[in-house]
Protein backbone atom coordinates (compact mmCIF):
# COMPACT_ATOMS: atom_id res chain seq x y z
CA UNK A 1 0.00 0.00 0.00
CA UNK A 2 1.90 3.04 -1.24
CA UNK A 3 1.19 6.34 0.50
CA UNK A 4 1.95 9.15 -1.92
CA UNK A 5 3.11 12.41 -0.46
CA UNK A 6 0.99 14.63 -2.70
CA UNK A 7 -1.63 16.97 -1.26
CA UNK A 8 -5.12 16.13 -2.47
CA UNK A 9 -7.72 18.79 -1.70
CA UNK A 10 -10.53 17.81 0.65
CA UNK A 11 -13.47 19.85 1.98
CA UNK A 12 -14.99 18.92 5.34
CA UNK A 13 -18.33 20.48 6.27
CA UNK A 14 -19.15 19.87 9.90
CA UNK A 15 -18.95 20.42 13.60
CA UNK A 16 -16.30 21.64 16.00
CA UNK A 17 -16.60 21.20 19.77
CA UNK A 18 -14.43 21.65 22.81
CA UNK A 19 -14.46 18.45 24.87
CA UNK A 20 -14.43 19.06 28.64
CA UNK A 21 -13.56 15.75 30.27
CA UNK A 22 -13.53 14.92 33.98
CA UNK A 23 -12.23 11.58 35.22
CA UNK A 24 -14.28 10.34 38.14
CA UNK A 25 -14.24 7.32 40.51
CA UNK A 26 -17.76 6.56 39.30
CA UNK A 27 -20.69 8.12 37.49
CA UNK A 28 -22.67 10.18 40.05
CA UNK A 29 -26.31 9.44 40.76
CA UNK A 30 -29.00 12.00 39.96
CA UNK A 31 -28.63 14.94 42.33
CA UNK A 32 -25.32 13.70 43.72
CA UNK A 33 -22.07 15.68 43.86
CA UNK A 34 -18.78 13.78 44.03
CA UNK A 35 -15.14 14.79 43.81
CA UNK A 36 -13.58 14.11 40.44
CA UNK A 37 -9.97 13.55 39.47
CA UNK A 38 -8.16 14.78 36.34
CA UNK A 39 -9.69 17.42 34.07
CA UNK A 40 -8.85 17.43 30.37
CA UNK A 41 -9.87 20.00 27.79
CA UNK A 42 -9.31 18.90 24.22
CA UNK A 43 -10.64 19.87 20.77
CA UNK A 44 -13.33 17.58 19.34
CA UNK A 45 -16.40 17.44 17.14
CA UNK A 46 -16.80 14.92 14.31
CA UNK A 47 -16.13 17.42 11.55
CA UNK A 48 -13.02 18.79 13.23
CA UNK A 49 -11.75 15.28 13.99
CA UNK A 50 -12.14 14.22 10.36
CA UNK A 51 -10.50 17.41 9.10
CA UNK A 52 -7.49 16.89 11.37
CA UNK A 53 -7.27 13.20 10.42
CA UNK A 54 -7.08 14.11 6.72
CA UNK A 55 -4.61 16.96 7.29
CA UNK A 56 -2.24 14.73 9.27
CA UNK A 57 -2.17 12.39 6.29
CA UNK A 58 -0.90 15.20 4.07
CA UNK A 59 -4.13 16.41 2.48
CA UNK A 60 -4.91 20.06 1.82
CA UNK A 61 -8.00 20.34 4.01
CA UNK A 62 -10.55 23.14 3.94
CA UNK A 63 -12.88 23.09 6.94
CA UNK A 64 -16.32 24.72 6.71
CA UNK A 65 -17.60 25.29 10.25
CA UNK A 66 -19.10 27.76 12.69
CA UNK A 67 -17.63 28.72 16.07
CA UNK A 68 -18.76 31.05 18.80
CA UNK A 69 -16.99 34.31 19.60
CA UNK A 70 -15.31 32.99 22.74
CA UNK A 71 -12.15 31.51 24.22
CA UNK A 72 -13.03 28.03 22.97
CA UNK A 73 -13.12 29.27 19.39
CA UNK A 74 -9.68 30.84 19.82
CA UNK A 75 -8.29 27.56 21.10
CA UNK A 76 -9.93 25.60 18.29
CA UNK A 77 -8.59 27.94 15.62
CA UNK A 78 -5.10 27.74 17.10
CA UNK A 79 -5.30 23.95 16.99
CA UNK A 80 -6.50 23.94 13.37
CA UNK A 81 -3.55 26.14 12.44
CA UNK A 82 -1.17 23.82 14.26
CA UNK A 83 -2.58 20.83 12.39
CA UNK A 84 -2.43 22.65 9.01
CA UNK A 85 -6.21 22.74 8.49
CA UNK A 86 -7.27 25.69 6.31
CA UNK A 87 -9.71 27.88 8.29
CA UNK A 88 -10.66 30.34 5.54
CA UNK A 89 -14.26 29.11 5.75
CA UNK A 90 -14.45 28.74 9.53
CA UNK A 91 -16.50 31.66 10.80
CA UNK A 92 -17.49 32.92 14.24
CA UNK A 93 -20.85 34.13 15.47
CA UNK A 94 -22.01 36.12 18.49
CA UNK A 95 -25.42 34.43 18.32
CA UNK A 96 -24.28 31.24 20.05
CA UNK A 97 -21.29 29.93 22.01
CA UNK A 98 -18.88 27.39 20.57
CA UNK A 99 -20.09 23.81 20.80
CA UNK A 100 -18.99 21.90 23.89
CA UNK A 101 -19.20 18.30 25.07
CA UNK A 102 -19.35 17.68 28.82
CA UNK A 103 -17.91 14.23 29.48
CA UNK A 104 -17.57 12.27 32.72
CA UNK A 105 -15.43 9.12 32.54
CA UNK A 106 -15.31 6.59 35.38
CA UNK A 107 -12.49 4.22 36.35
CA UNK A 108 -13.92 1.45 34.18
CA UNK A 109 -13.82 3.71 31.13
CA UNK A 110 -17.59 4.13 30.95
CA UNK A 111 -18.84 7.64 30.32
CA UNK A 112 -21.80 9.96 30.19
CA UNK A 113 -21.78 12.76 27.64
CA UNK A 114 -23.90 15.83 27.13
CA UNK A 115 -23.27 17.86 23.97
CA UNK A 116 -24.32 21.50 23.64
CA UNK A 117 -24.08 22.10 19.85
CA UNK A 118 -24.06 25.89 20.17
CA UNK A 119 -22.67 27.56 17.06
CA UNK A 120 -22.70 24.28 15.11
CA UNK A 121 -26.45 24.79 14.71
CA UNK A 122 -25.77 28.12 13.03
CA UNK A 123 -23.79 26.63 10.13
CA UNK A 124 -25.92 27.45 7.11
CA UNK A 125 -26.09 26.72 3.37
CA UNK A 126 -24.79 30.27 2.85
CA UNK A 127 -21.61 29.30 4.70
CA UNK A 128 -21.15 26.34 2.37
CA UNK A 129 -21.88 28.49 -0.67
CA UNK A 130 -18.85 30.65 0.15
CA UNK A 131 -16.69 27.55 -0.31
CA UNK A 132 -18.09 26.64 -3.75
CA UNK A 133 -14.82 27.21 -5.56
CA UNK A 134 -12.81 24.86 -3.33
CA UNK A 135 -15.61 22.28 -3.39
CA UNK A 136 -15.56 22.30 -7.20
CA UNK A 137 -11.80 21.74 -7.27
CA UNK A 138 -11.61 19.21 -4.43
CA UNK A 139 -11.09 15.47 -4.55
CA UNK A 140 -13.78 14.65 -1.97
CA UNK A 141 -16.35 16.44 0.21
CA UNK A 142 -17.16 15.07 3.67
CA UNK A 143 -20.05 15.89 6.01
CA UNK A 144 -21.73 14.57 9.17
CA UNK A 145 -25.05 15.23 10.93
CA UNK A 146 -23.93 17.43 13.83
CA UNK A 147 -24.88 20.52 11.80
CA UNK A 148 -28.32 21.41 10.31
CA UNK A 149 -29.62 18.90 7.79
CA UNK A 150 -30.33 21.62 5.22
CA UNK A 151 -26.64 22.53 5.33
CA UNK A 152 -25.61 18.91 4.78
CA UNK A 153 -28.03 18.66 1.84
CA UNK A 154 -26.60 21.83 0.32
CA UNK A 155 -23.07 20.47 0.65
CA UNK A 156 -24.15 17.22 -1.00
CA UNK A 157 -25.81 19.07 -3.86
CA UNK A 158 -22.75 21.28 -4.35
CA UNK A 159 -20.49 18.23 -4.53
CA UNK A 160 -22.85 16.43 -6.92
CA UNK A 161 -23.10 19.45 -9.20
CA UNK A 162 -19.31 19.62 -9.36
CA UNK A 163 -18.92 15.87 -9.92
CA UNK A 164 -17.01 15.48 -6.65
CA UNK A 165 -17.52 12.34 -4.52
CA UNK A 166 -19.64 13.08 -1.42
CA UNK A 167 -19.03 11.09 1.77
CA UNK A 168 -21.61 11.24 4.56
CA UNK A 169 -20.94 10.05 8.10
CA UNK A 170 -24.56 9.75 9.37
CA UNK A 171 -23.86 10.59 13.00
CA UNK A 172 -25.67 11.33 15.19
CA UNK A 173 -28.11 9.14 13.28
CA UNK A 174 -31.50 10.35 12.16
CA UNK A 175 -33.96 9.46 9.44
CA UNK A 176 -32.79 10.73 6.03
CA UNK A 177 -34.97 11.43 3.03
CA UNK A 178 -34.46 9.97 -0.45
CA UNK A 179 -33.26 13.28 -1.90
CA UNK A 180 -30.18 13.31 0.36
CA UNK A 181 -29.49 9.57 0.20
CA UNK A 182 -29.49 9.67 -3.59
CA UNK A 183 -26.74 12.31 -3.48
CA UNK A 184 -24.49 10.23 -1.22
CA UNK A 185 -21.62 8.48 -2.95
CA UNK A 186 -20.36 6.75 0.20
CA UNK A 187 -22.24 6.36 3.49
CA UNK A 188 -20.21 5.33 6.56
CA UNK A 189 -22.60 4.33 9.37
CA UNK A 190 -21.73 2.17 12.36
CA UNK A 191 -24.06 -0.63 13.54
CA UNK A 192 -26.31 1.64 15.63
CA UNK A 193 -26.59 4.29 12.93
CA UNK A 194 -27.36 1.66 10.31
CA UNK A 195 -30.16 0.30 12.48
CA UNK A 196 -31.68 3.75 12.96
CA UNK A 197 -31.51 4.41 9.22
CA UNK A 198 -32.93 1.05 8.13
CA UNK A 199 -34.78 -0.47 11.08
CA UNK A 200 -32.56 -3.57 10.74
CA UNK A 201 -30.64 -4.57 13.87
CA UNK A 202 -26.99 -5.07 12.90
CA UNK A 203 -25.38 -7.80 15.00
CA UNK A 204 -23.29 -9.78 12.53
CA UNK A 205 -22.10 -9.96 8.92
CA UNK A 206 -25.43 -11.22 7.55
CA UNK A 207 -27.50 -8.47 9.17
CA UNK A 208 -24.90 -5.91 8.08
CA UNK A 209 -25.39 -7.05 4.48
CA UNK A 210 -29.16 -6.69 4.82
CA UNK A 211 -28.85 -3.15 6.22
CA UNK A 212 -26.36 -2.14 3.56
CA UNK A 213 -28.62 -3.60 0.86
CA UNK A 214 -31.52 -1.54 2.18
CA UNK A 215 -29.45 1.64 1.90
CA UNK A 216 -28.28 0.79 -1.62
CA UNK A 217 -31.87 0.22 -2.69
CA UNK A 218 -32.72 3.69 -1.38
CA UNK A 219 -30.16 5.39 -3.61
CA UNK A 220 -26.83 5.39 -1.77
CA UNK A 221 -24.10 4.42 -4.22
CA UNK A 222 -21.82 2.64 -1.73
CA UNK A 223 -21.97 1.76 1.98
CA UNK A 224 -19.11 1.12 4.37
CA UNK A 225 -20.76 -0.21 7.52
CA UNK A 226 -18.21 -0.09 10.33
CA UNK A 227 -18.52 -2.63 13.15
CA UNK A 228 -15.85 -1.57 15.62
CA UNK A 229 -13.38 -4.29 16.56
CA UNK A 230 -15.13 -6.74 14.20
CA UNK A 231 -14.25 -4.83 11.03
CA UNK A 232 -16.36 -3.33 8.26
CA UNK A 233 -18.62 -4.30 5.40
CA UNK A 234 -18.08 -2.63 2.03
CA UNK A 235 -21.13 -2.84 -0.23
CA UNK A 236 -21.95 -1.35 -3.63
CA UNK A 237 -23.62 -2.35 -6.87
CA UNK A 238 -20.47 -4.38 -7.61
CA UNK A 239 -21.07 -6.65 -4.61
CA UNK A 240 -20.08 -6.74 -0.96
CA UNK A 241 -17.01 -7.70 1.05
CA UNK A 242 -16.49 -8.03 4.78
CA UNK A 243 -13.07 -6.91 6.02
CA UNK A 244 -11.95 -7.85 9.56
CA UNK A 245 -10.46 -5.13 11.74
CA UNK A 246 -6.71 -5.00 12.15
CA UNK A 247 -5.67 -6.42 15.50
CA UNK A 248 -3.82 -3.91 17.69
CA UNK A 249 -3.40 -3.21 21.39
CA UNK A 250 -6.30 -0.78 21.76
CA UNK A 251 -6.02 2.04 24.29
CA UNK A 252 -8.86 4.40 23.37
CA UNK A 253 -11.40 3.96 20.59
CA UNK A 254 -12.51 7.60 20.71
CA UNK A 255 -12.83 9.02 17.18
CA UNK A 256 -11.76 5.79 15.45
CA UNK A 257 -14.73 6.24 13.14
CA UNK A 258 -13.62 9.78 12.37
CA UNK A 259 -10.12 8.52 11.61
CA UNK A 260 -11.66 6.01 9.20
CA UNK A 261 -13.86 8.56 7.40
CA UNK A 262 -11.17 11.24 7.19
CA UNK A 263 -8.59 8.83 5.79
CA UNK A 264 -11.13 7.27 3.41
CA UNK A 265 -11.59 10.74 1.92
CA UNK A 266 -7.82 11.09 1.51
CA UNK A 267 -7.50 7.73 -0.20
CA UNK A 268 -10.27 8.49 -2.67
CA UNK A 269 -8.90 11.97 -3.37
CA UNK A 270 -5.54 10.38 -4.18
CA UNK A 271 -7.18 8.29 -6.85
CA UNK A 272 -7.45 4.98 -5.01
CA UNK A 273 -10.32 2.65 -5.75
CA UNK A 274 -13.01 2.50 -3.08
CA UNK A 275 -11.70 -0.89 -1.94
CA UNK A 276 -8.11 0.31 -1.67
CA UNK A 277 -9.17 3.52 0.07
CA UNK A 278 -11.16 1.48 2.60
CA UNK A 279 -8.19 -0.80 3.29
CA UNK A 280 -6.04 2.30 3.81
CA UNK A 281 -8.65 3.73 6.20
CA UNK A 282 -8.68 0.42 8.07
CA UNK A 283 -5.00 0.87 8.89
CA UNK A 284 -5.44 4.51 9.93
CA UNK A 285 -8.37 3.67 12.23
CA UNK A 286 -6.41 0.81 13.79
CA UNK A 287 -3.48 3.09 14.56
CA UNK A 288 -5.78 5.74 16.04
CA UNK A 289 -7.03 3.42 18.80
CA UNK A 290 -3.49 2.84 20.06
CA UNK A 291 -3.36 6.40 21.45
CA UNK A 292 -5.50 8.40 23.88
CA UNK A 293 -7.76 11.20 22.72
CA UNK A 294 -9.54 12.19 19.52
CA UNK A 295 -7.54 14.54 17.32
CA UNK A 296 -4.35 13.78 19.23
CA UNK A 297 -4.67 10.10 18.26
CA UNK A 298 -4.83 10.70 14.51
CA UNK A 299 -1.68 9.22 12.88
CA UNK A 300 0.56 10.94 10.37
CA UNK A 301 1.26 9.61 6.88
CA UNK A 302 4.69 8.51 8.03
CA UNK A 303 3.25 6.56 10.97
CA UNK A 304 0.76 4.80 8.71
CA UNK A 305 3.45 3.94 6.18
CA UNK A 306 5.67 2.48 8.92
CA UNK A 307 2.72 0.49 10.24
CA UNK A 308 1.94 -0.94 6.80
CA UNK A 309 5.59 -1.82 6.15
CA UNK A 310 5.91 -3.48 9.56
CA UNK A 311 2.83 -5.63 8.93
CA UNK A 312 4.05 -6.48 5.42
CA UNK A 313 7.46 -7.60 6.67
CA UNK A 314 5.74 -9.76 9.28
CA UNK A 315 3.86 -11.48 6.47
CA UNK A 316 0.42 -10.20 7.44
CA UNK A 317 -2.12 -10.21 4.61
CA UNK A 318 -4.45 -7.20 4.98
CA UNK A 319 -7.35 -9.10 3.48
CA UNK A 320 -7.05 -11.86 6.09
CA UNK A 321 -6.29 -9.83 9.21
Amino acid sequence: MEIKQDRPKIVVVGSSNMDLVVKSPRIPAVGETILGEDFIMTPGGKGANQAVAAAKLGAEVYFVAKLGDDIFSEQSLANFTKEAVNVEYVTRTKEAPSGVALITVDQAGDNVIVVAPGANRKLSPADVEKAQSVIASSGTVVAQLEVPLETVEYAARSANDAGVPFILDPAPAQQLGPELLEMVDILTPNETEAQILTGIEVTDEDSARKAAGNLLERGVKAVILTMGSAGFLLASSDGSEFVPAIRVAAVDATAAGDAFTGSLAVGLARGKTLTDAAFFANHVAALSVTKMGAQSSMPTAEEVESFVIERFTQGVNDEQT
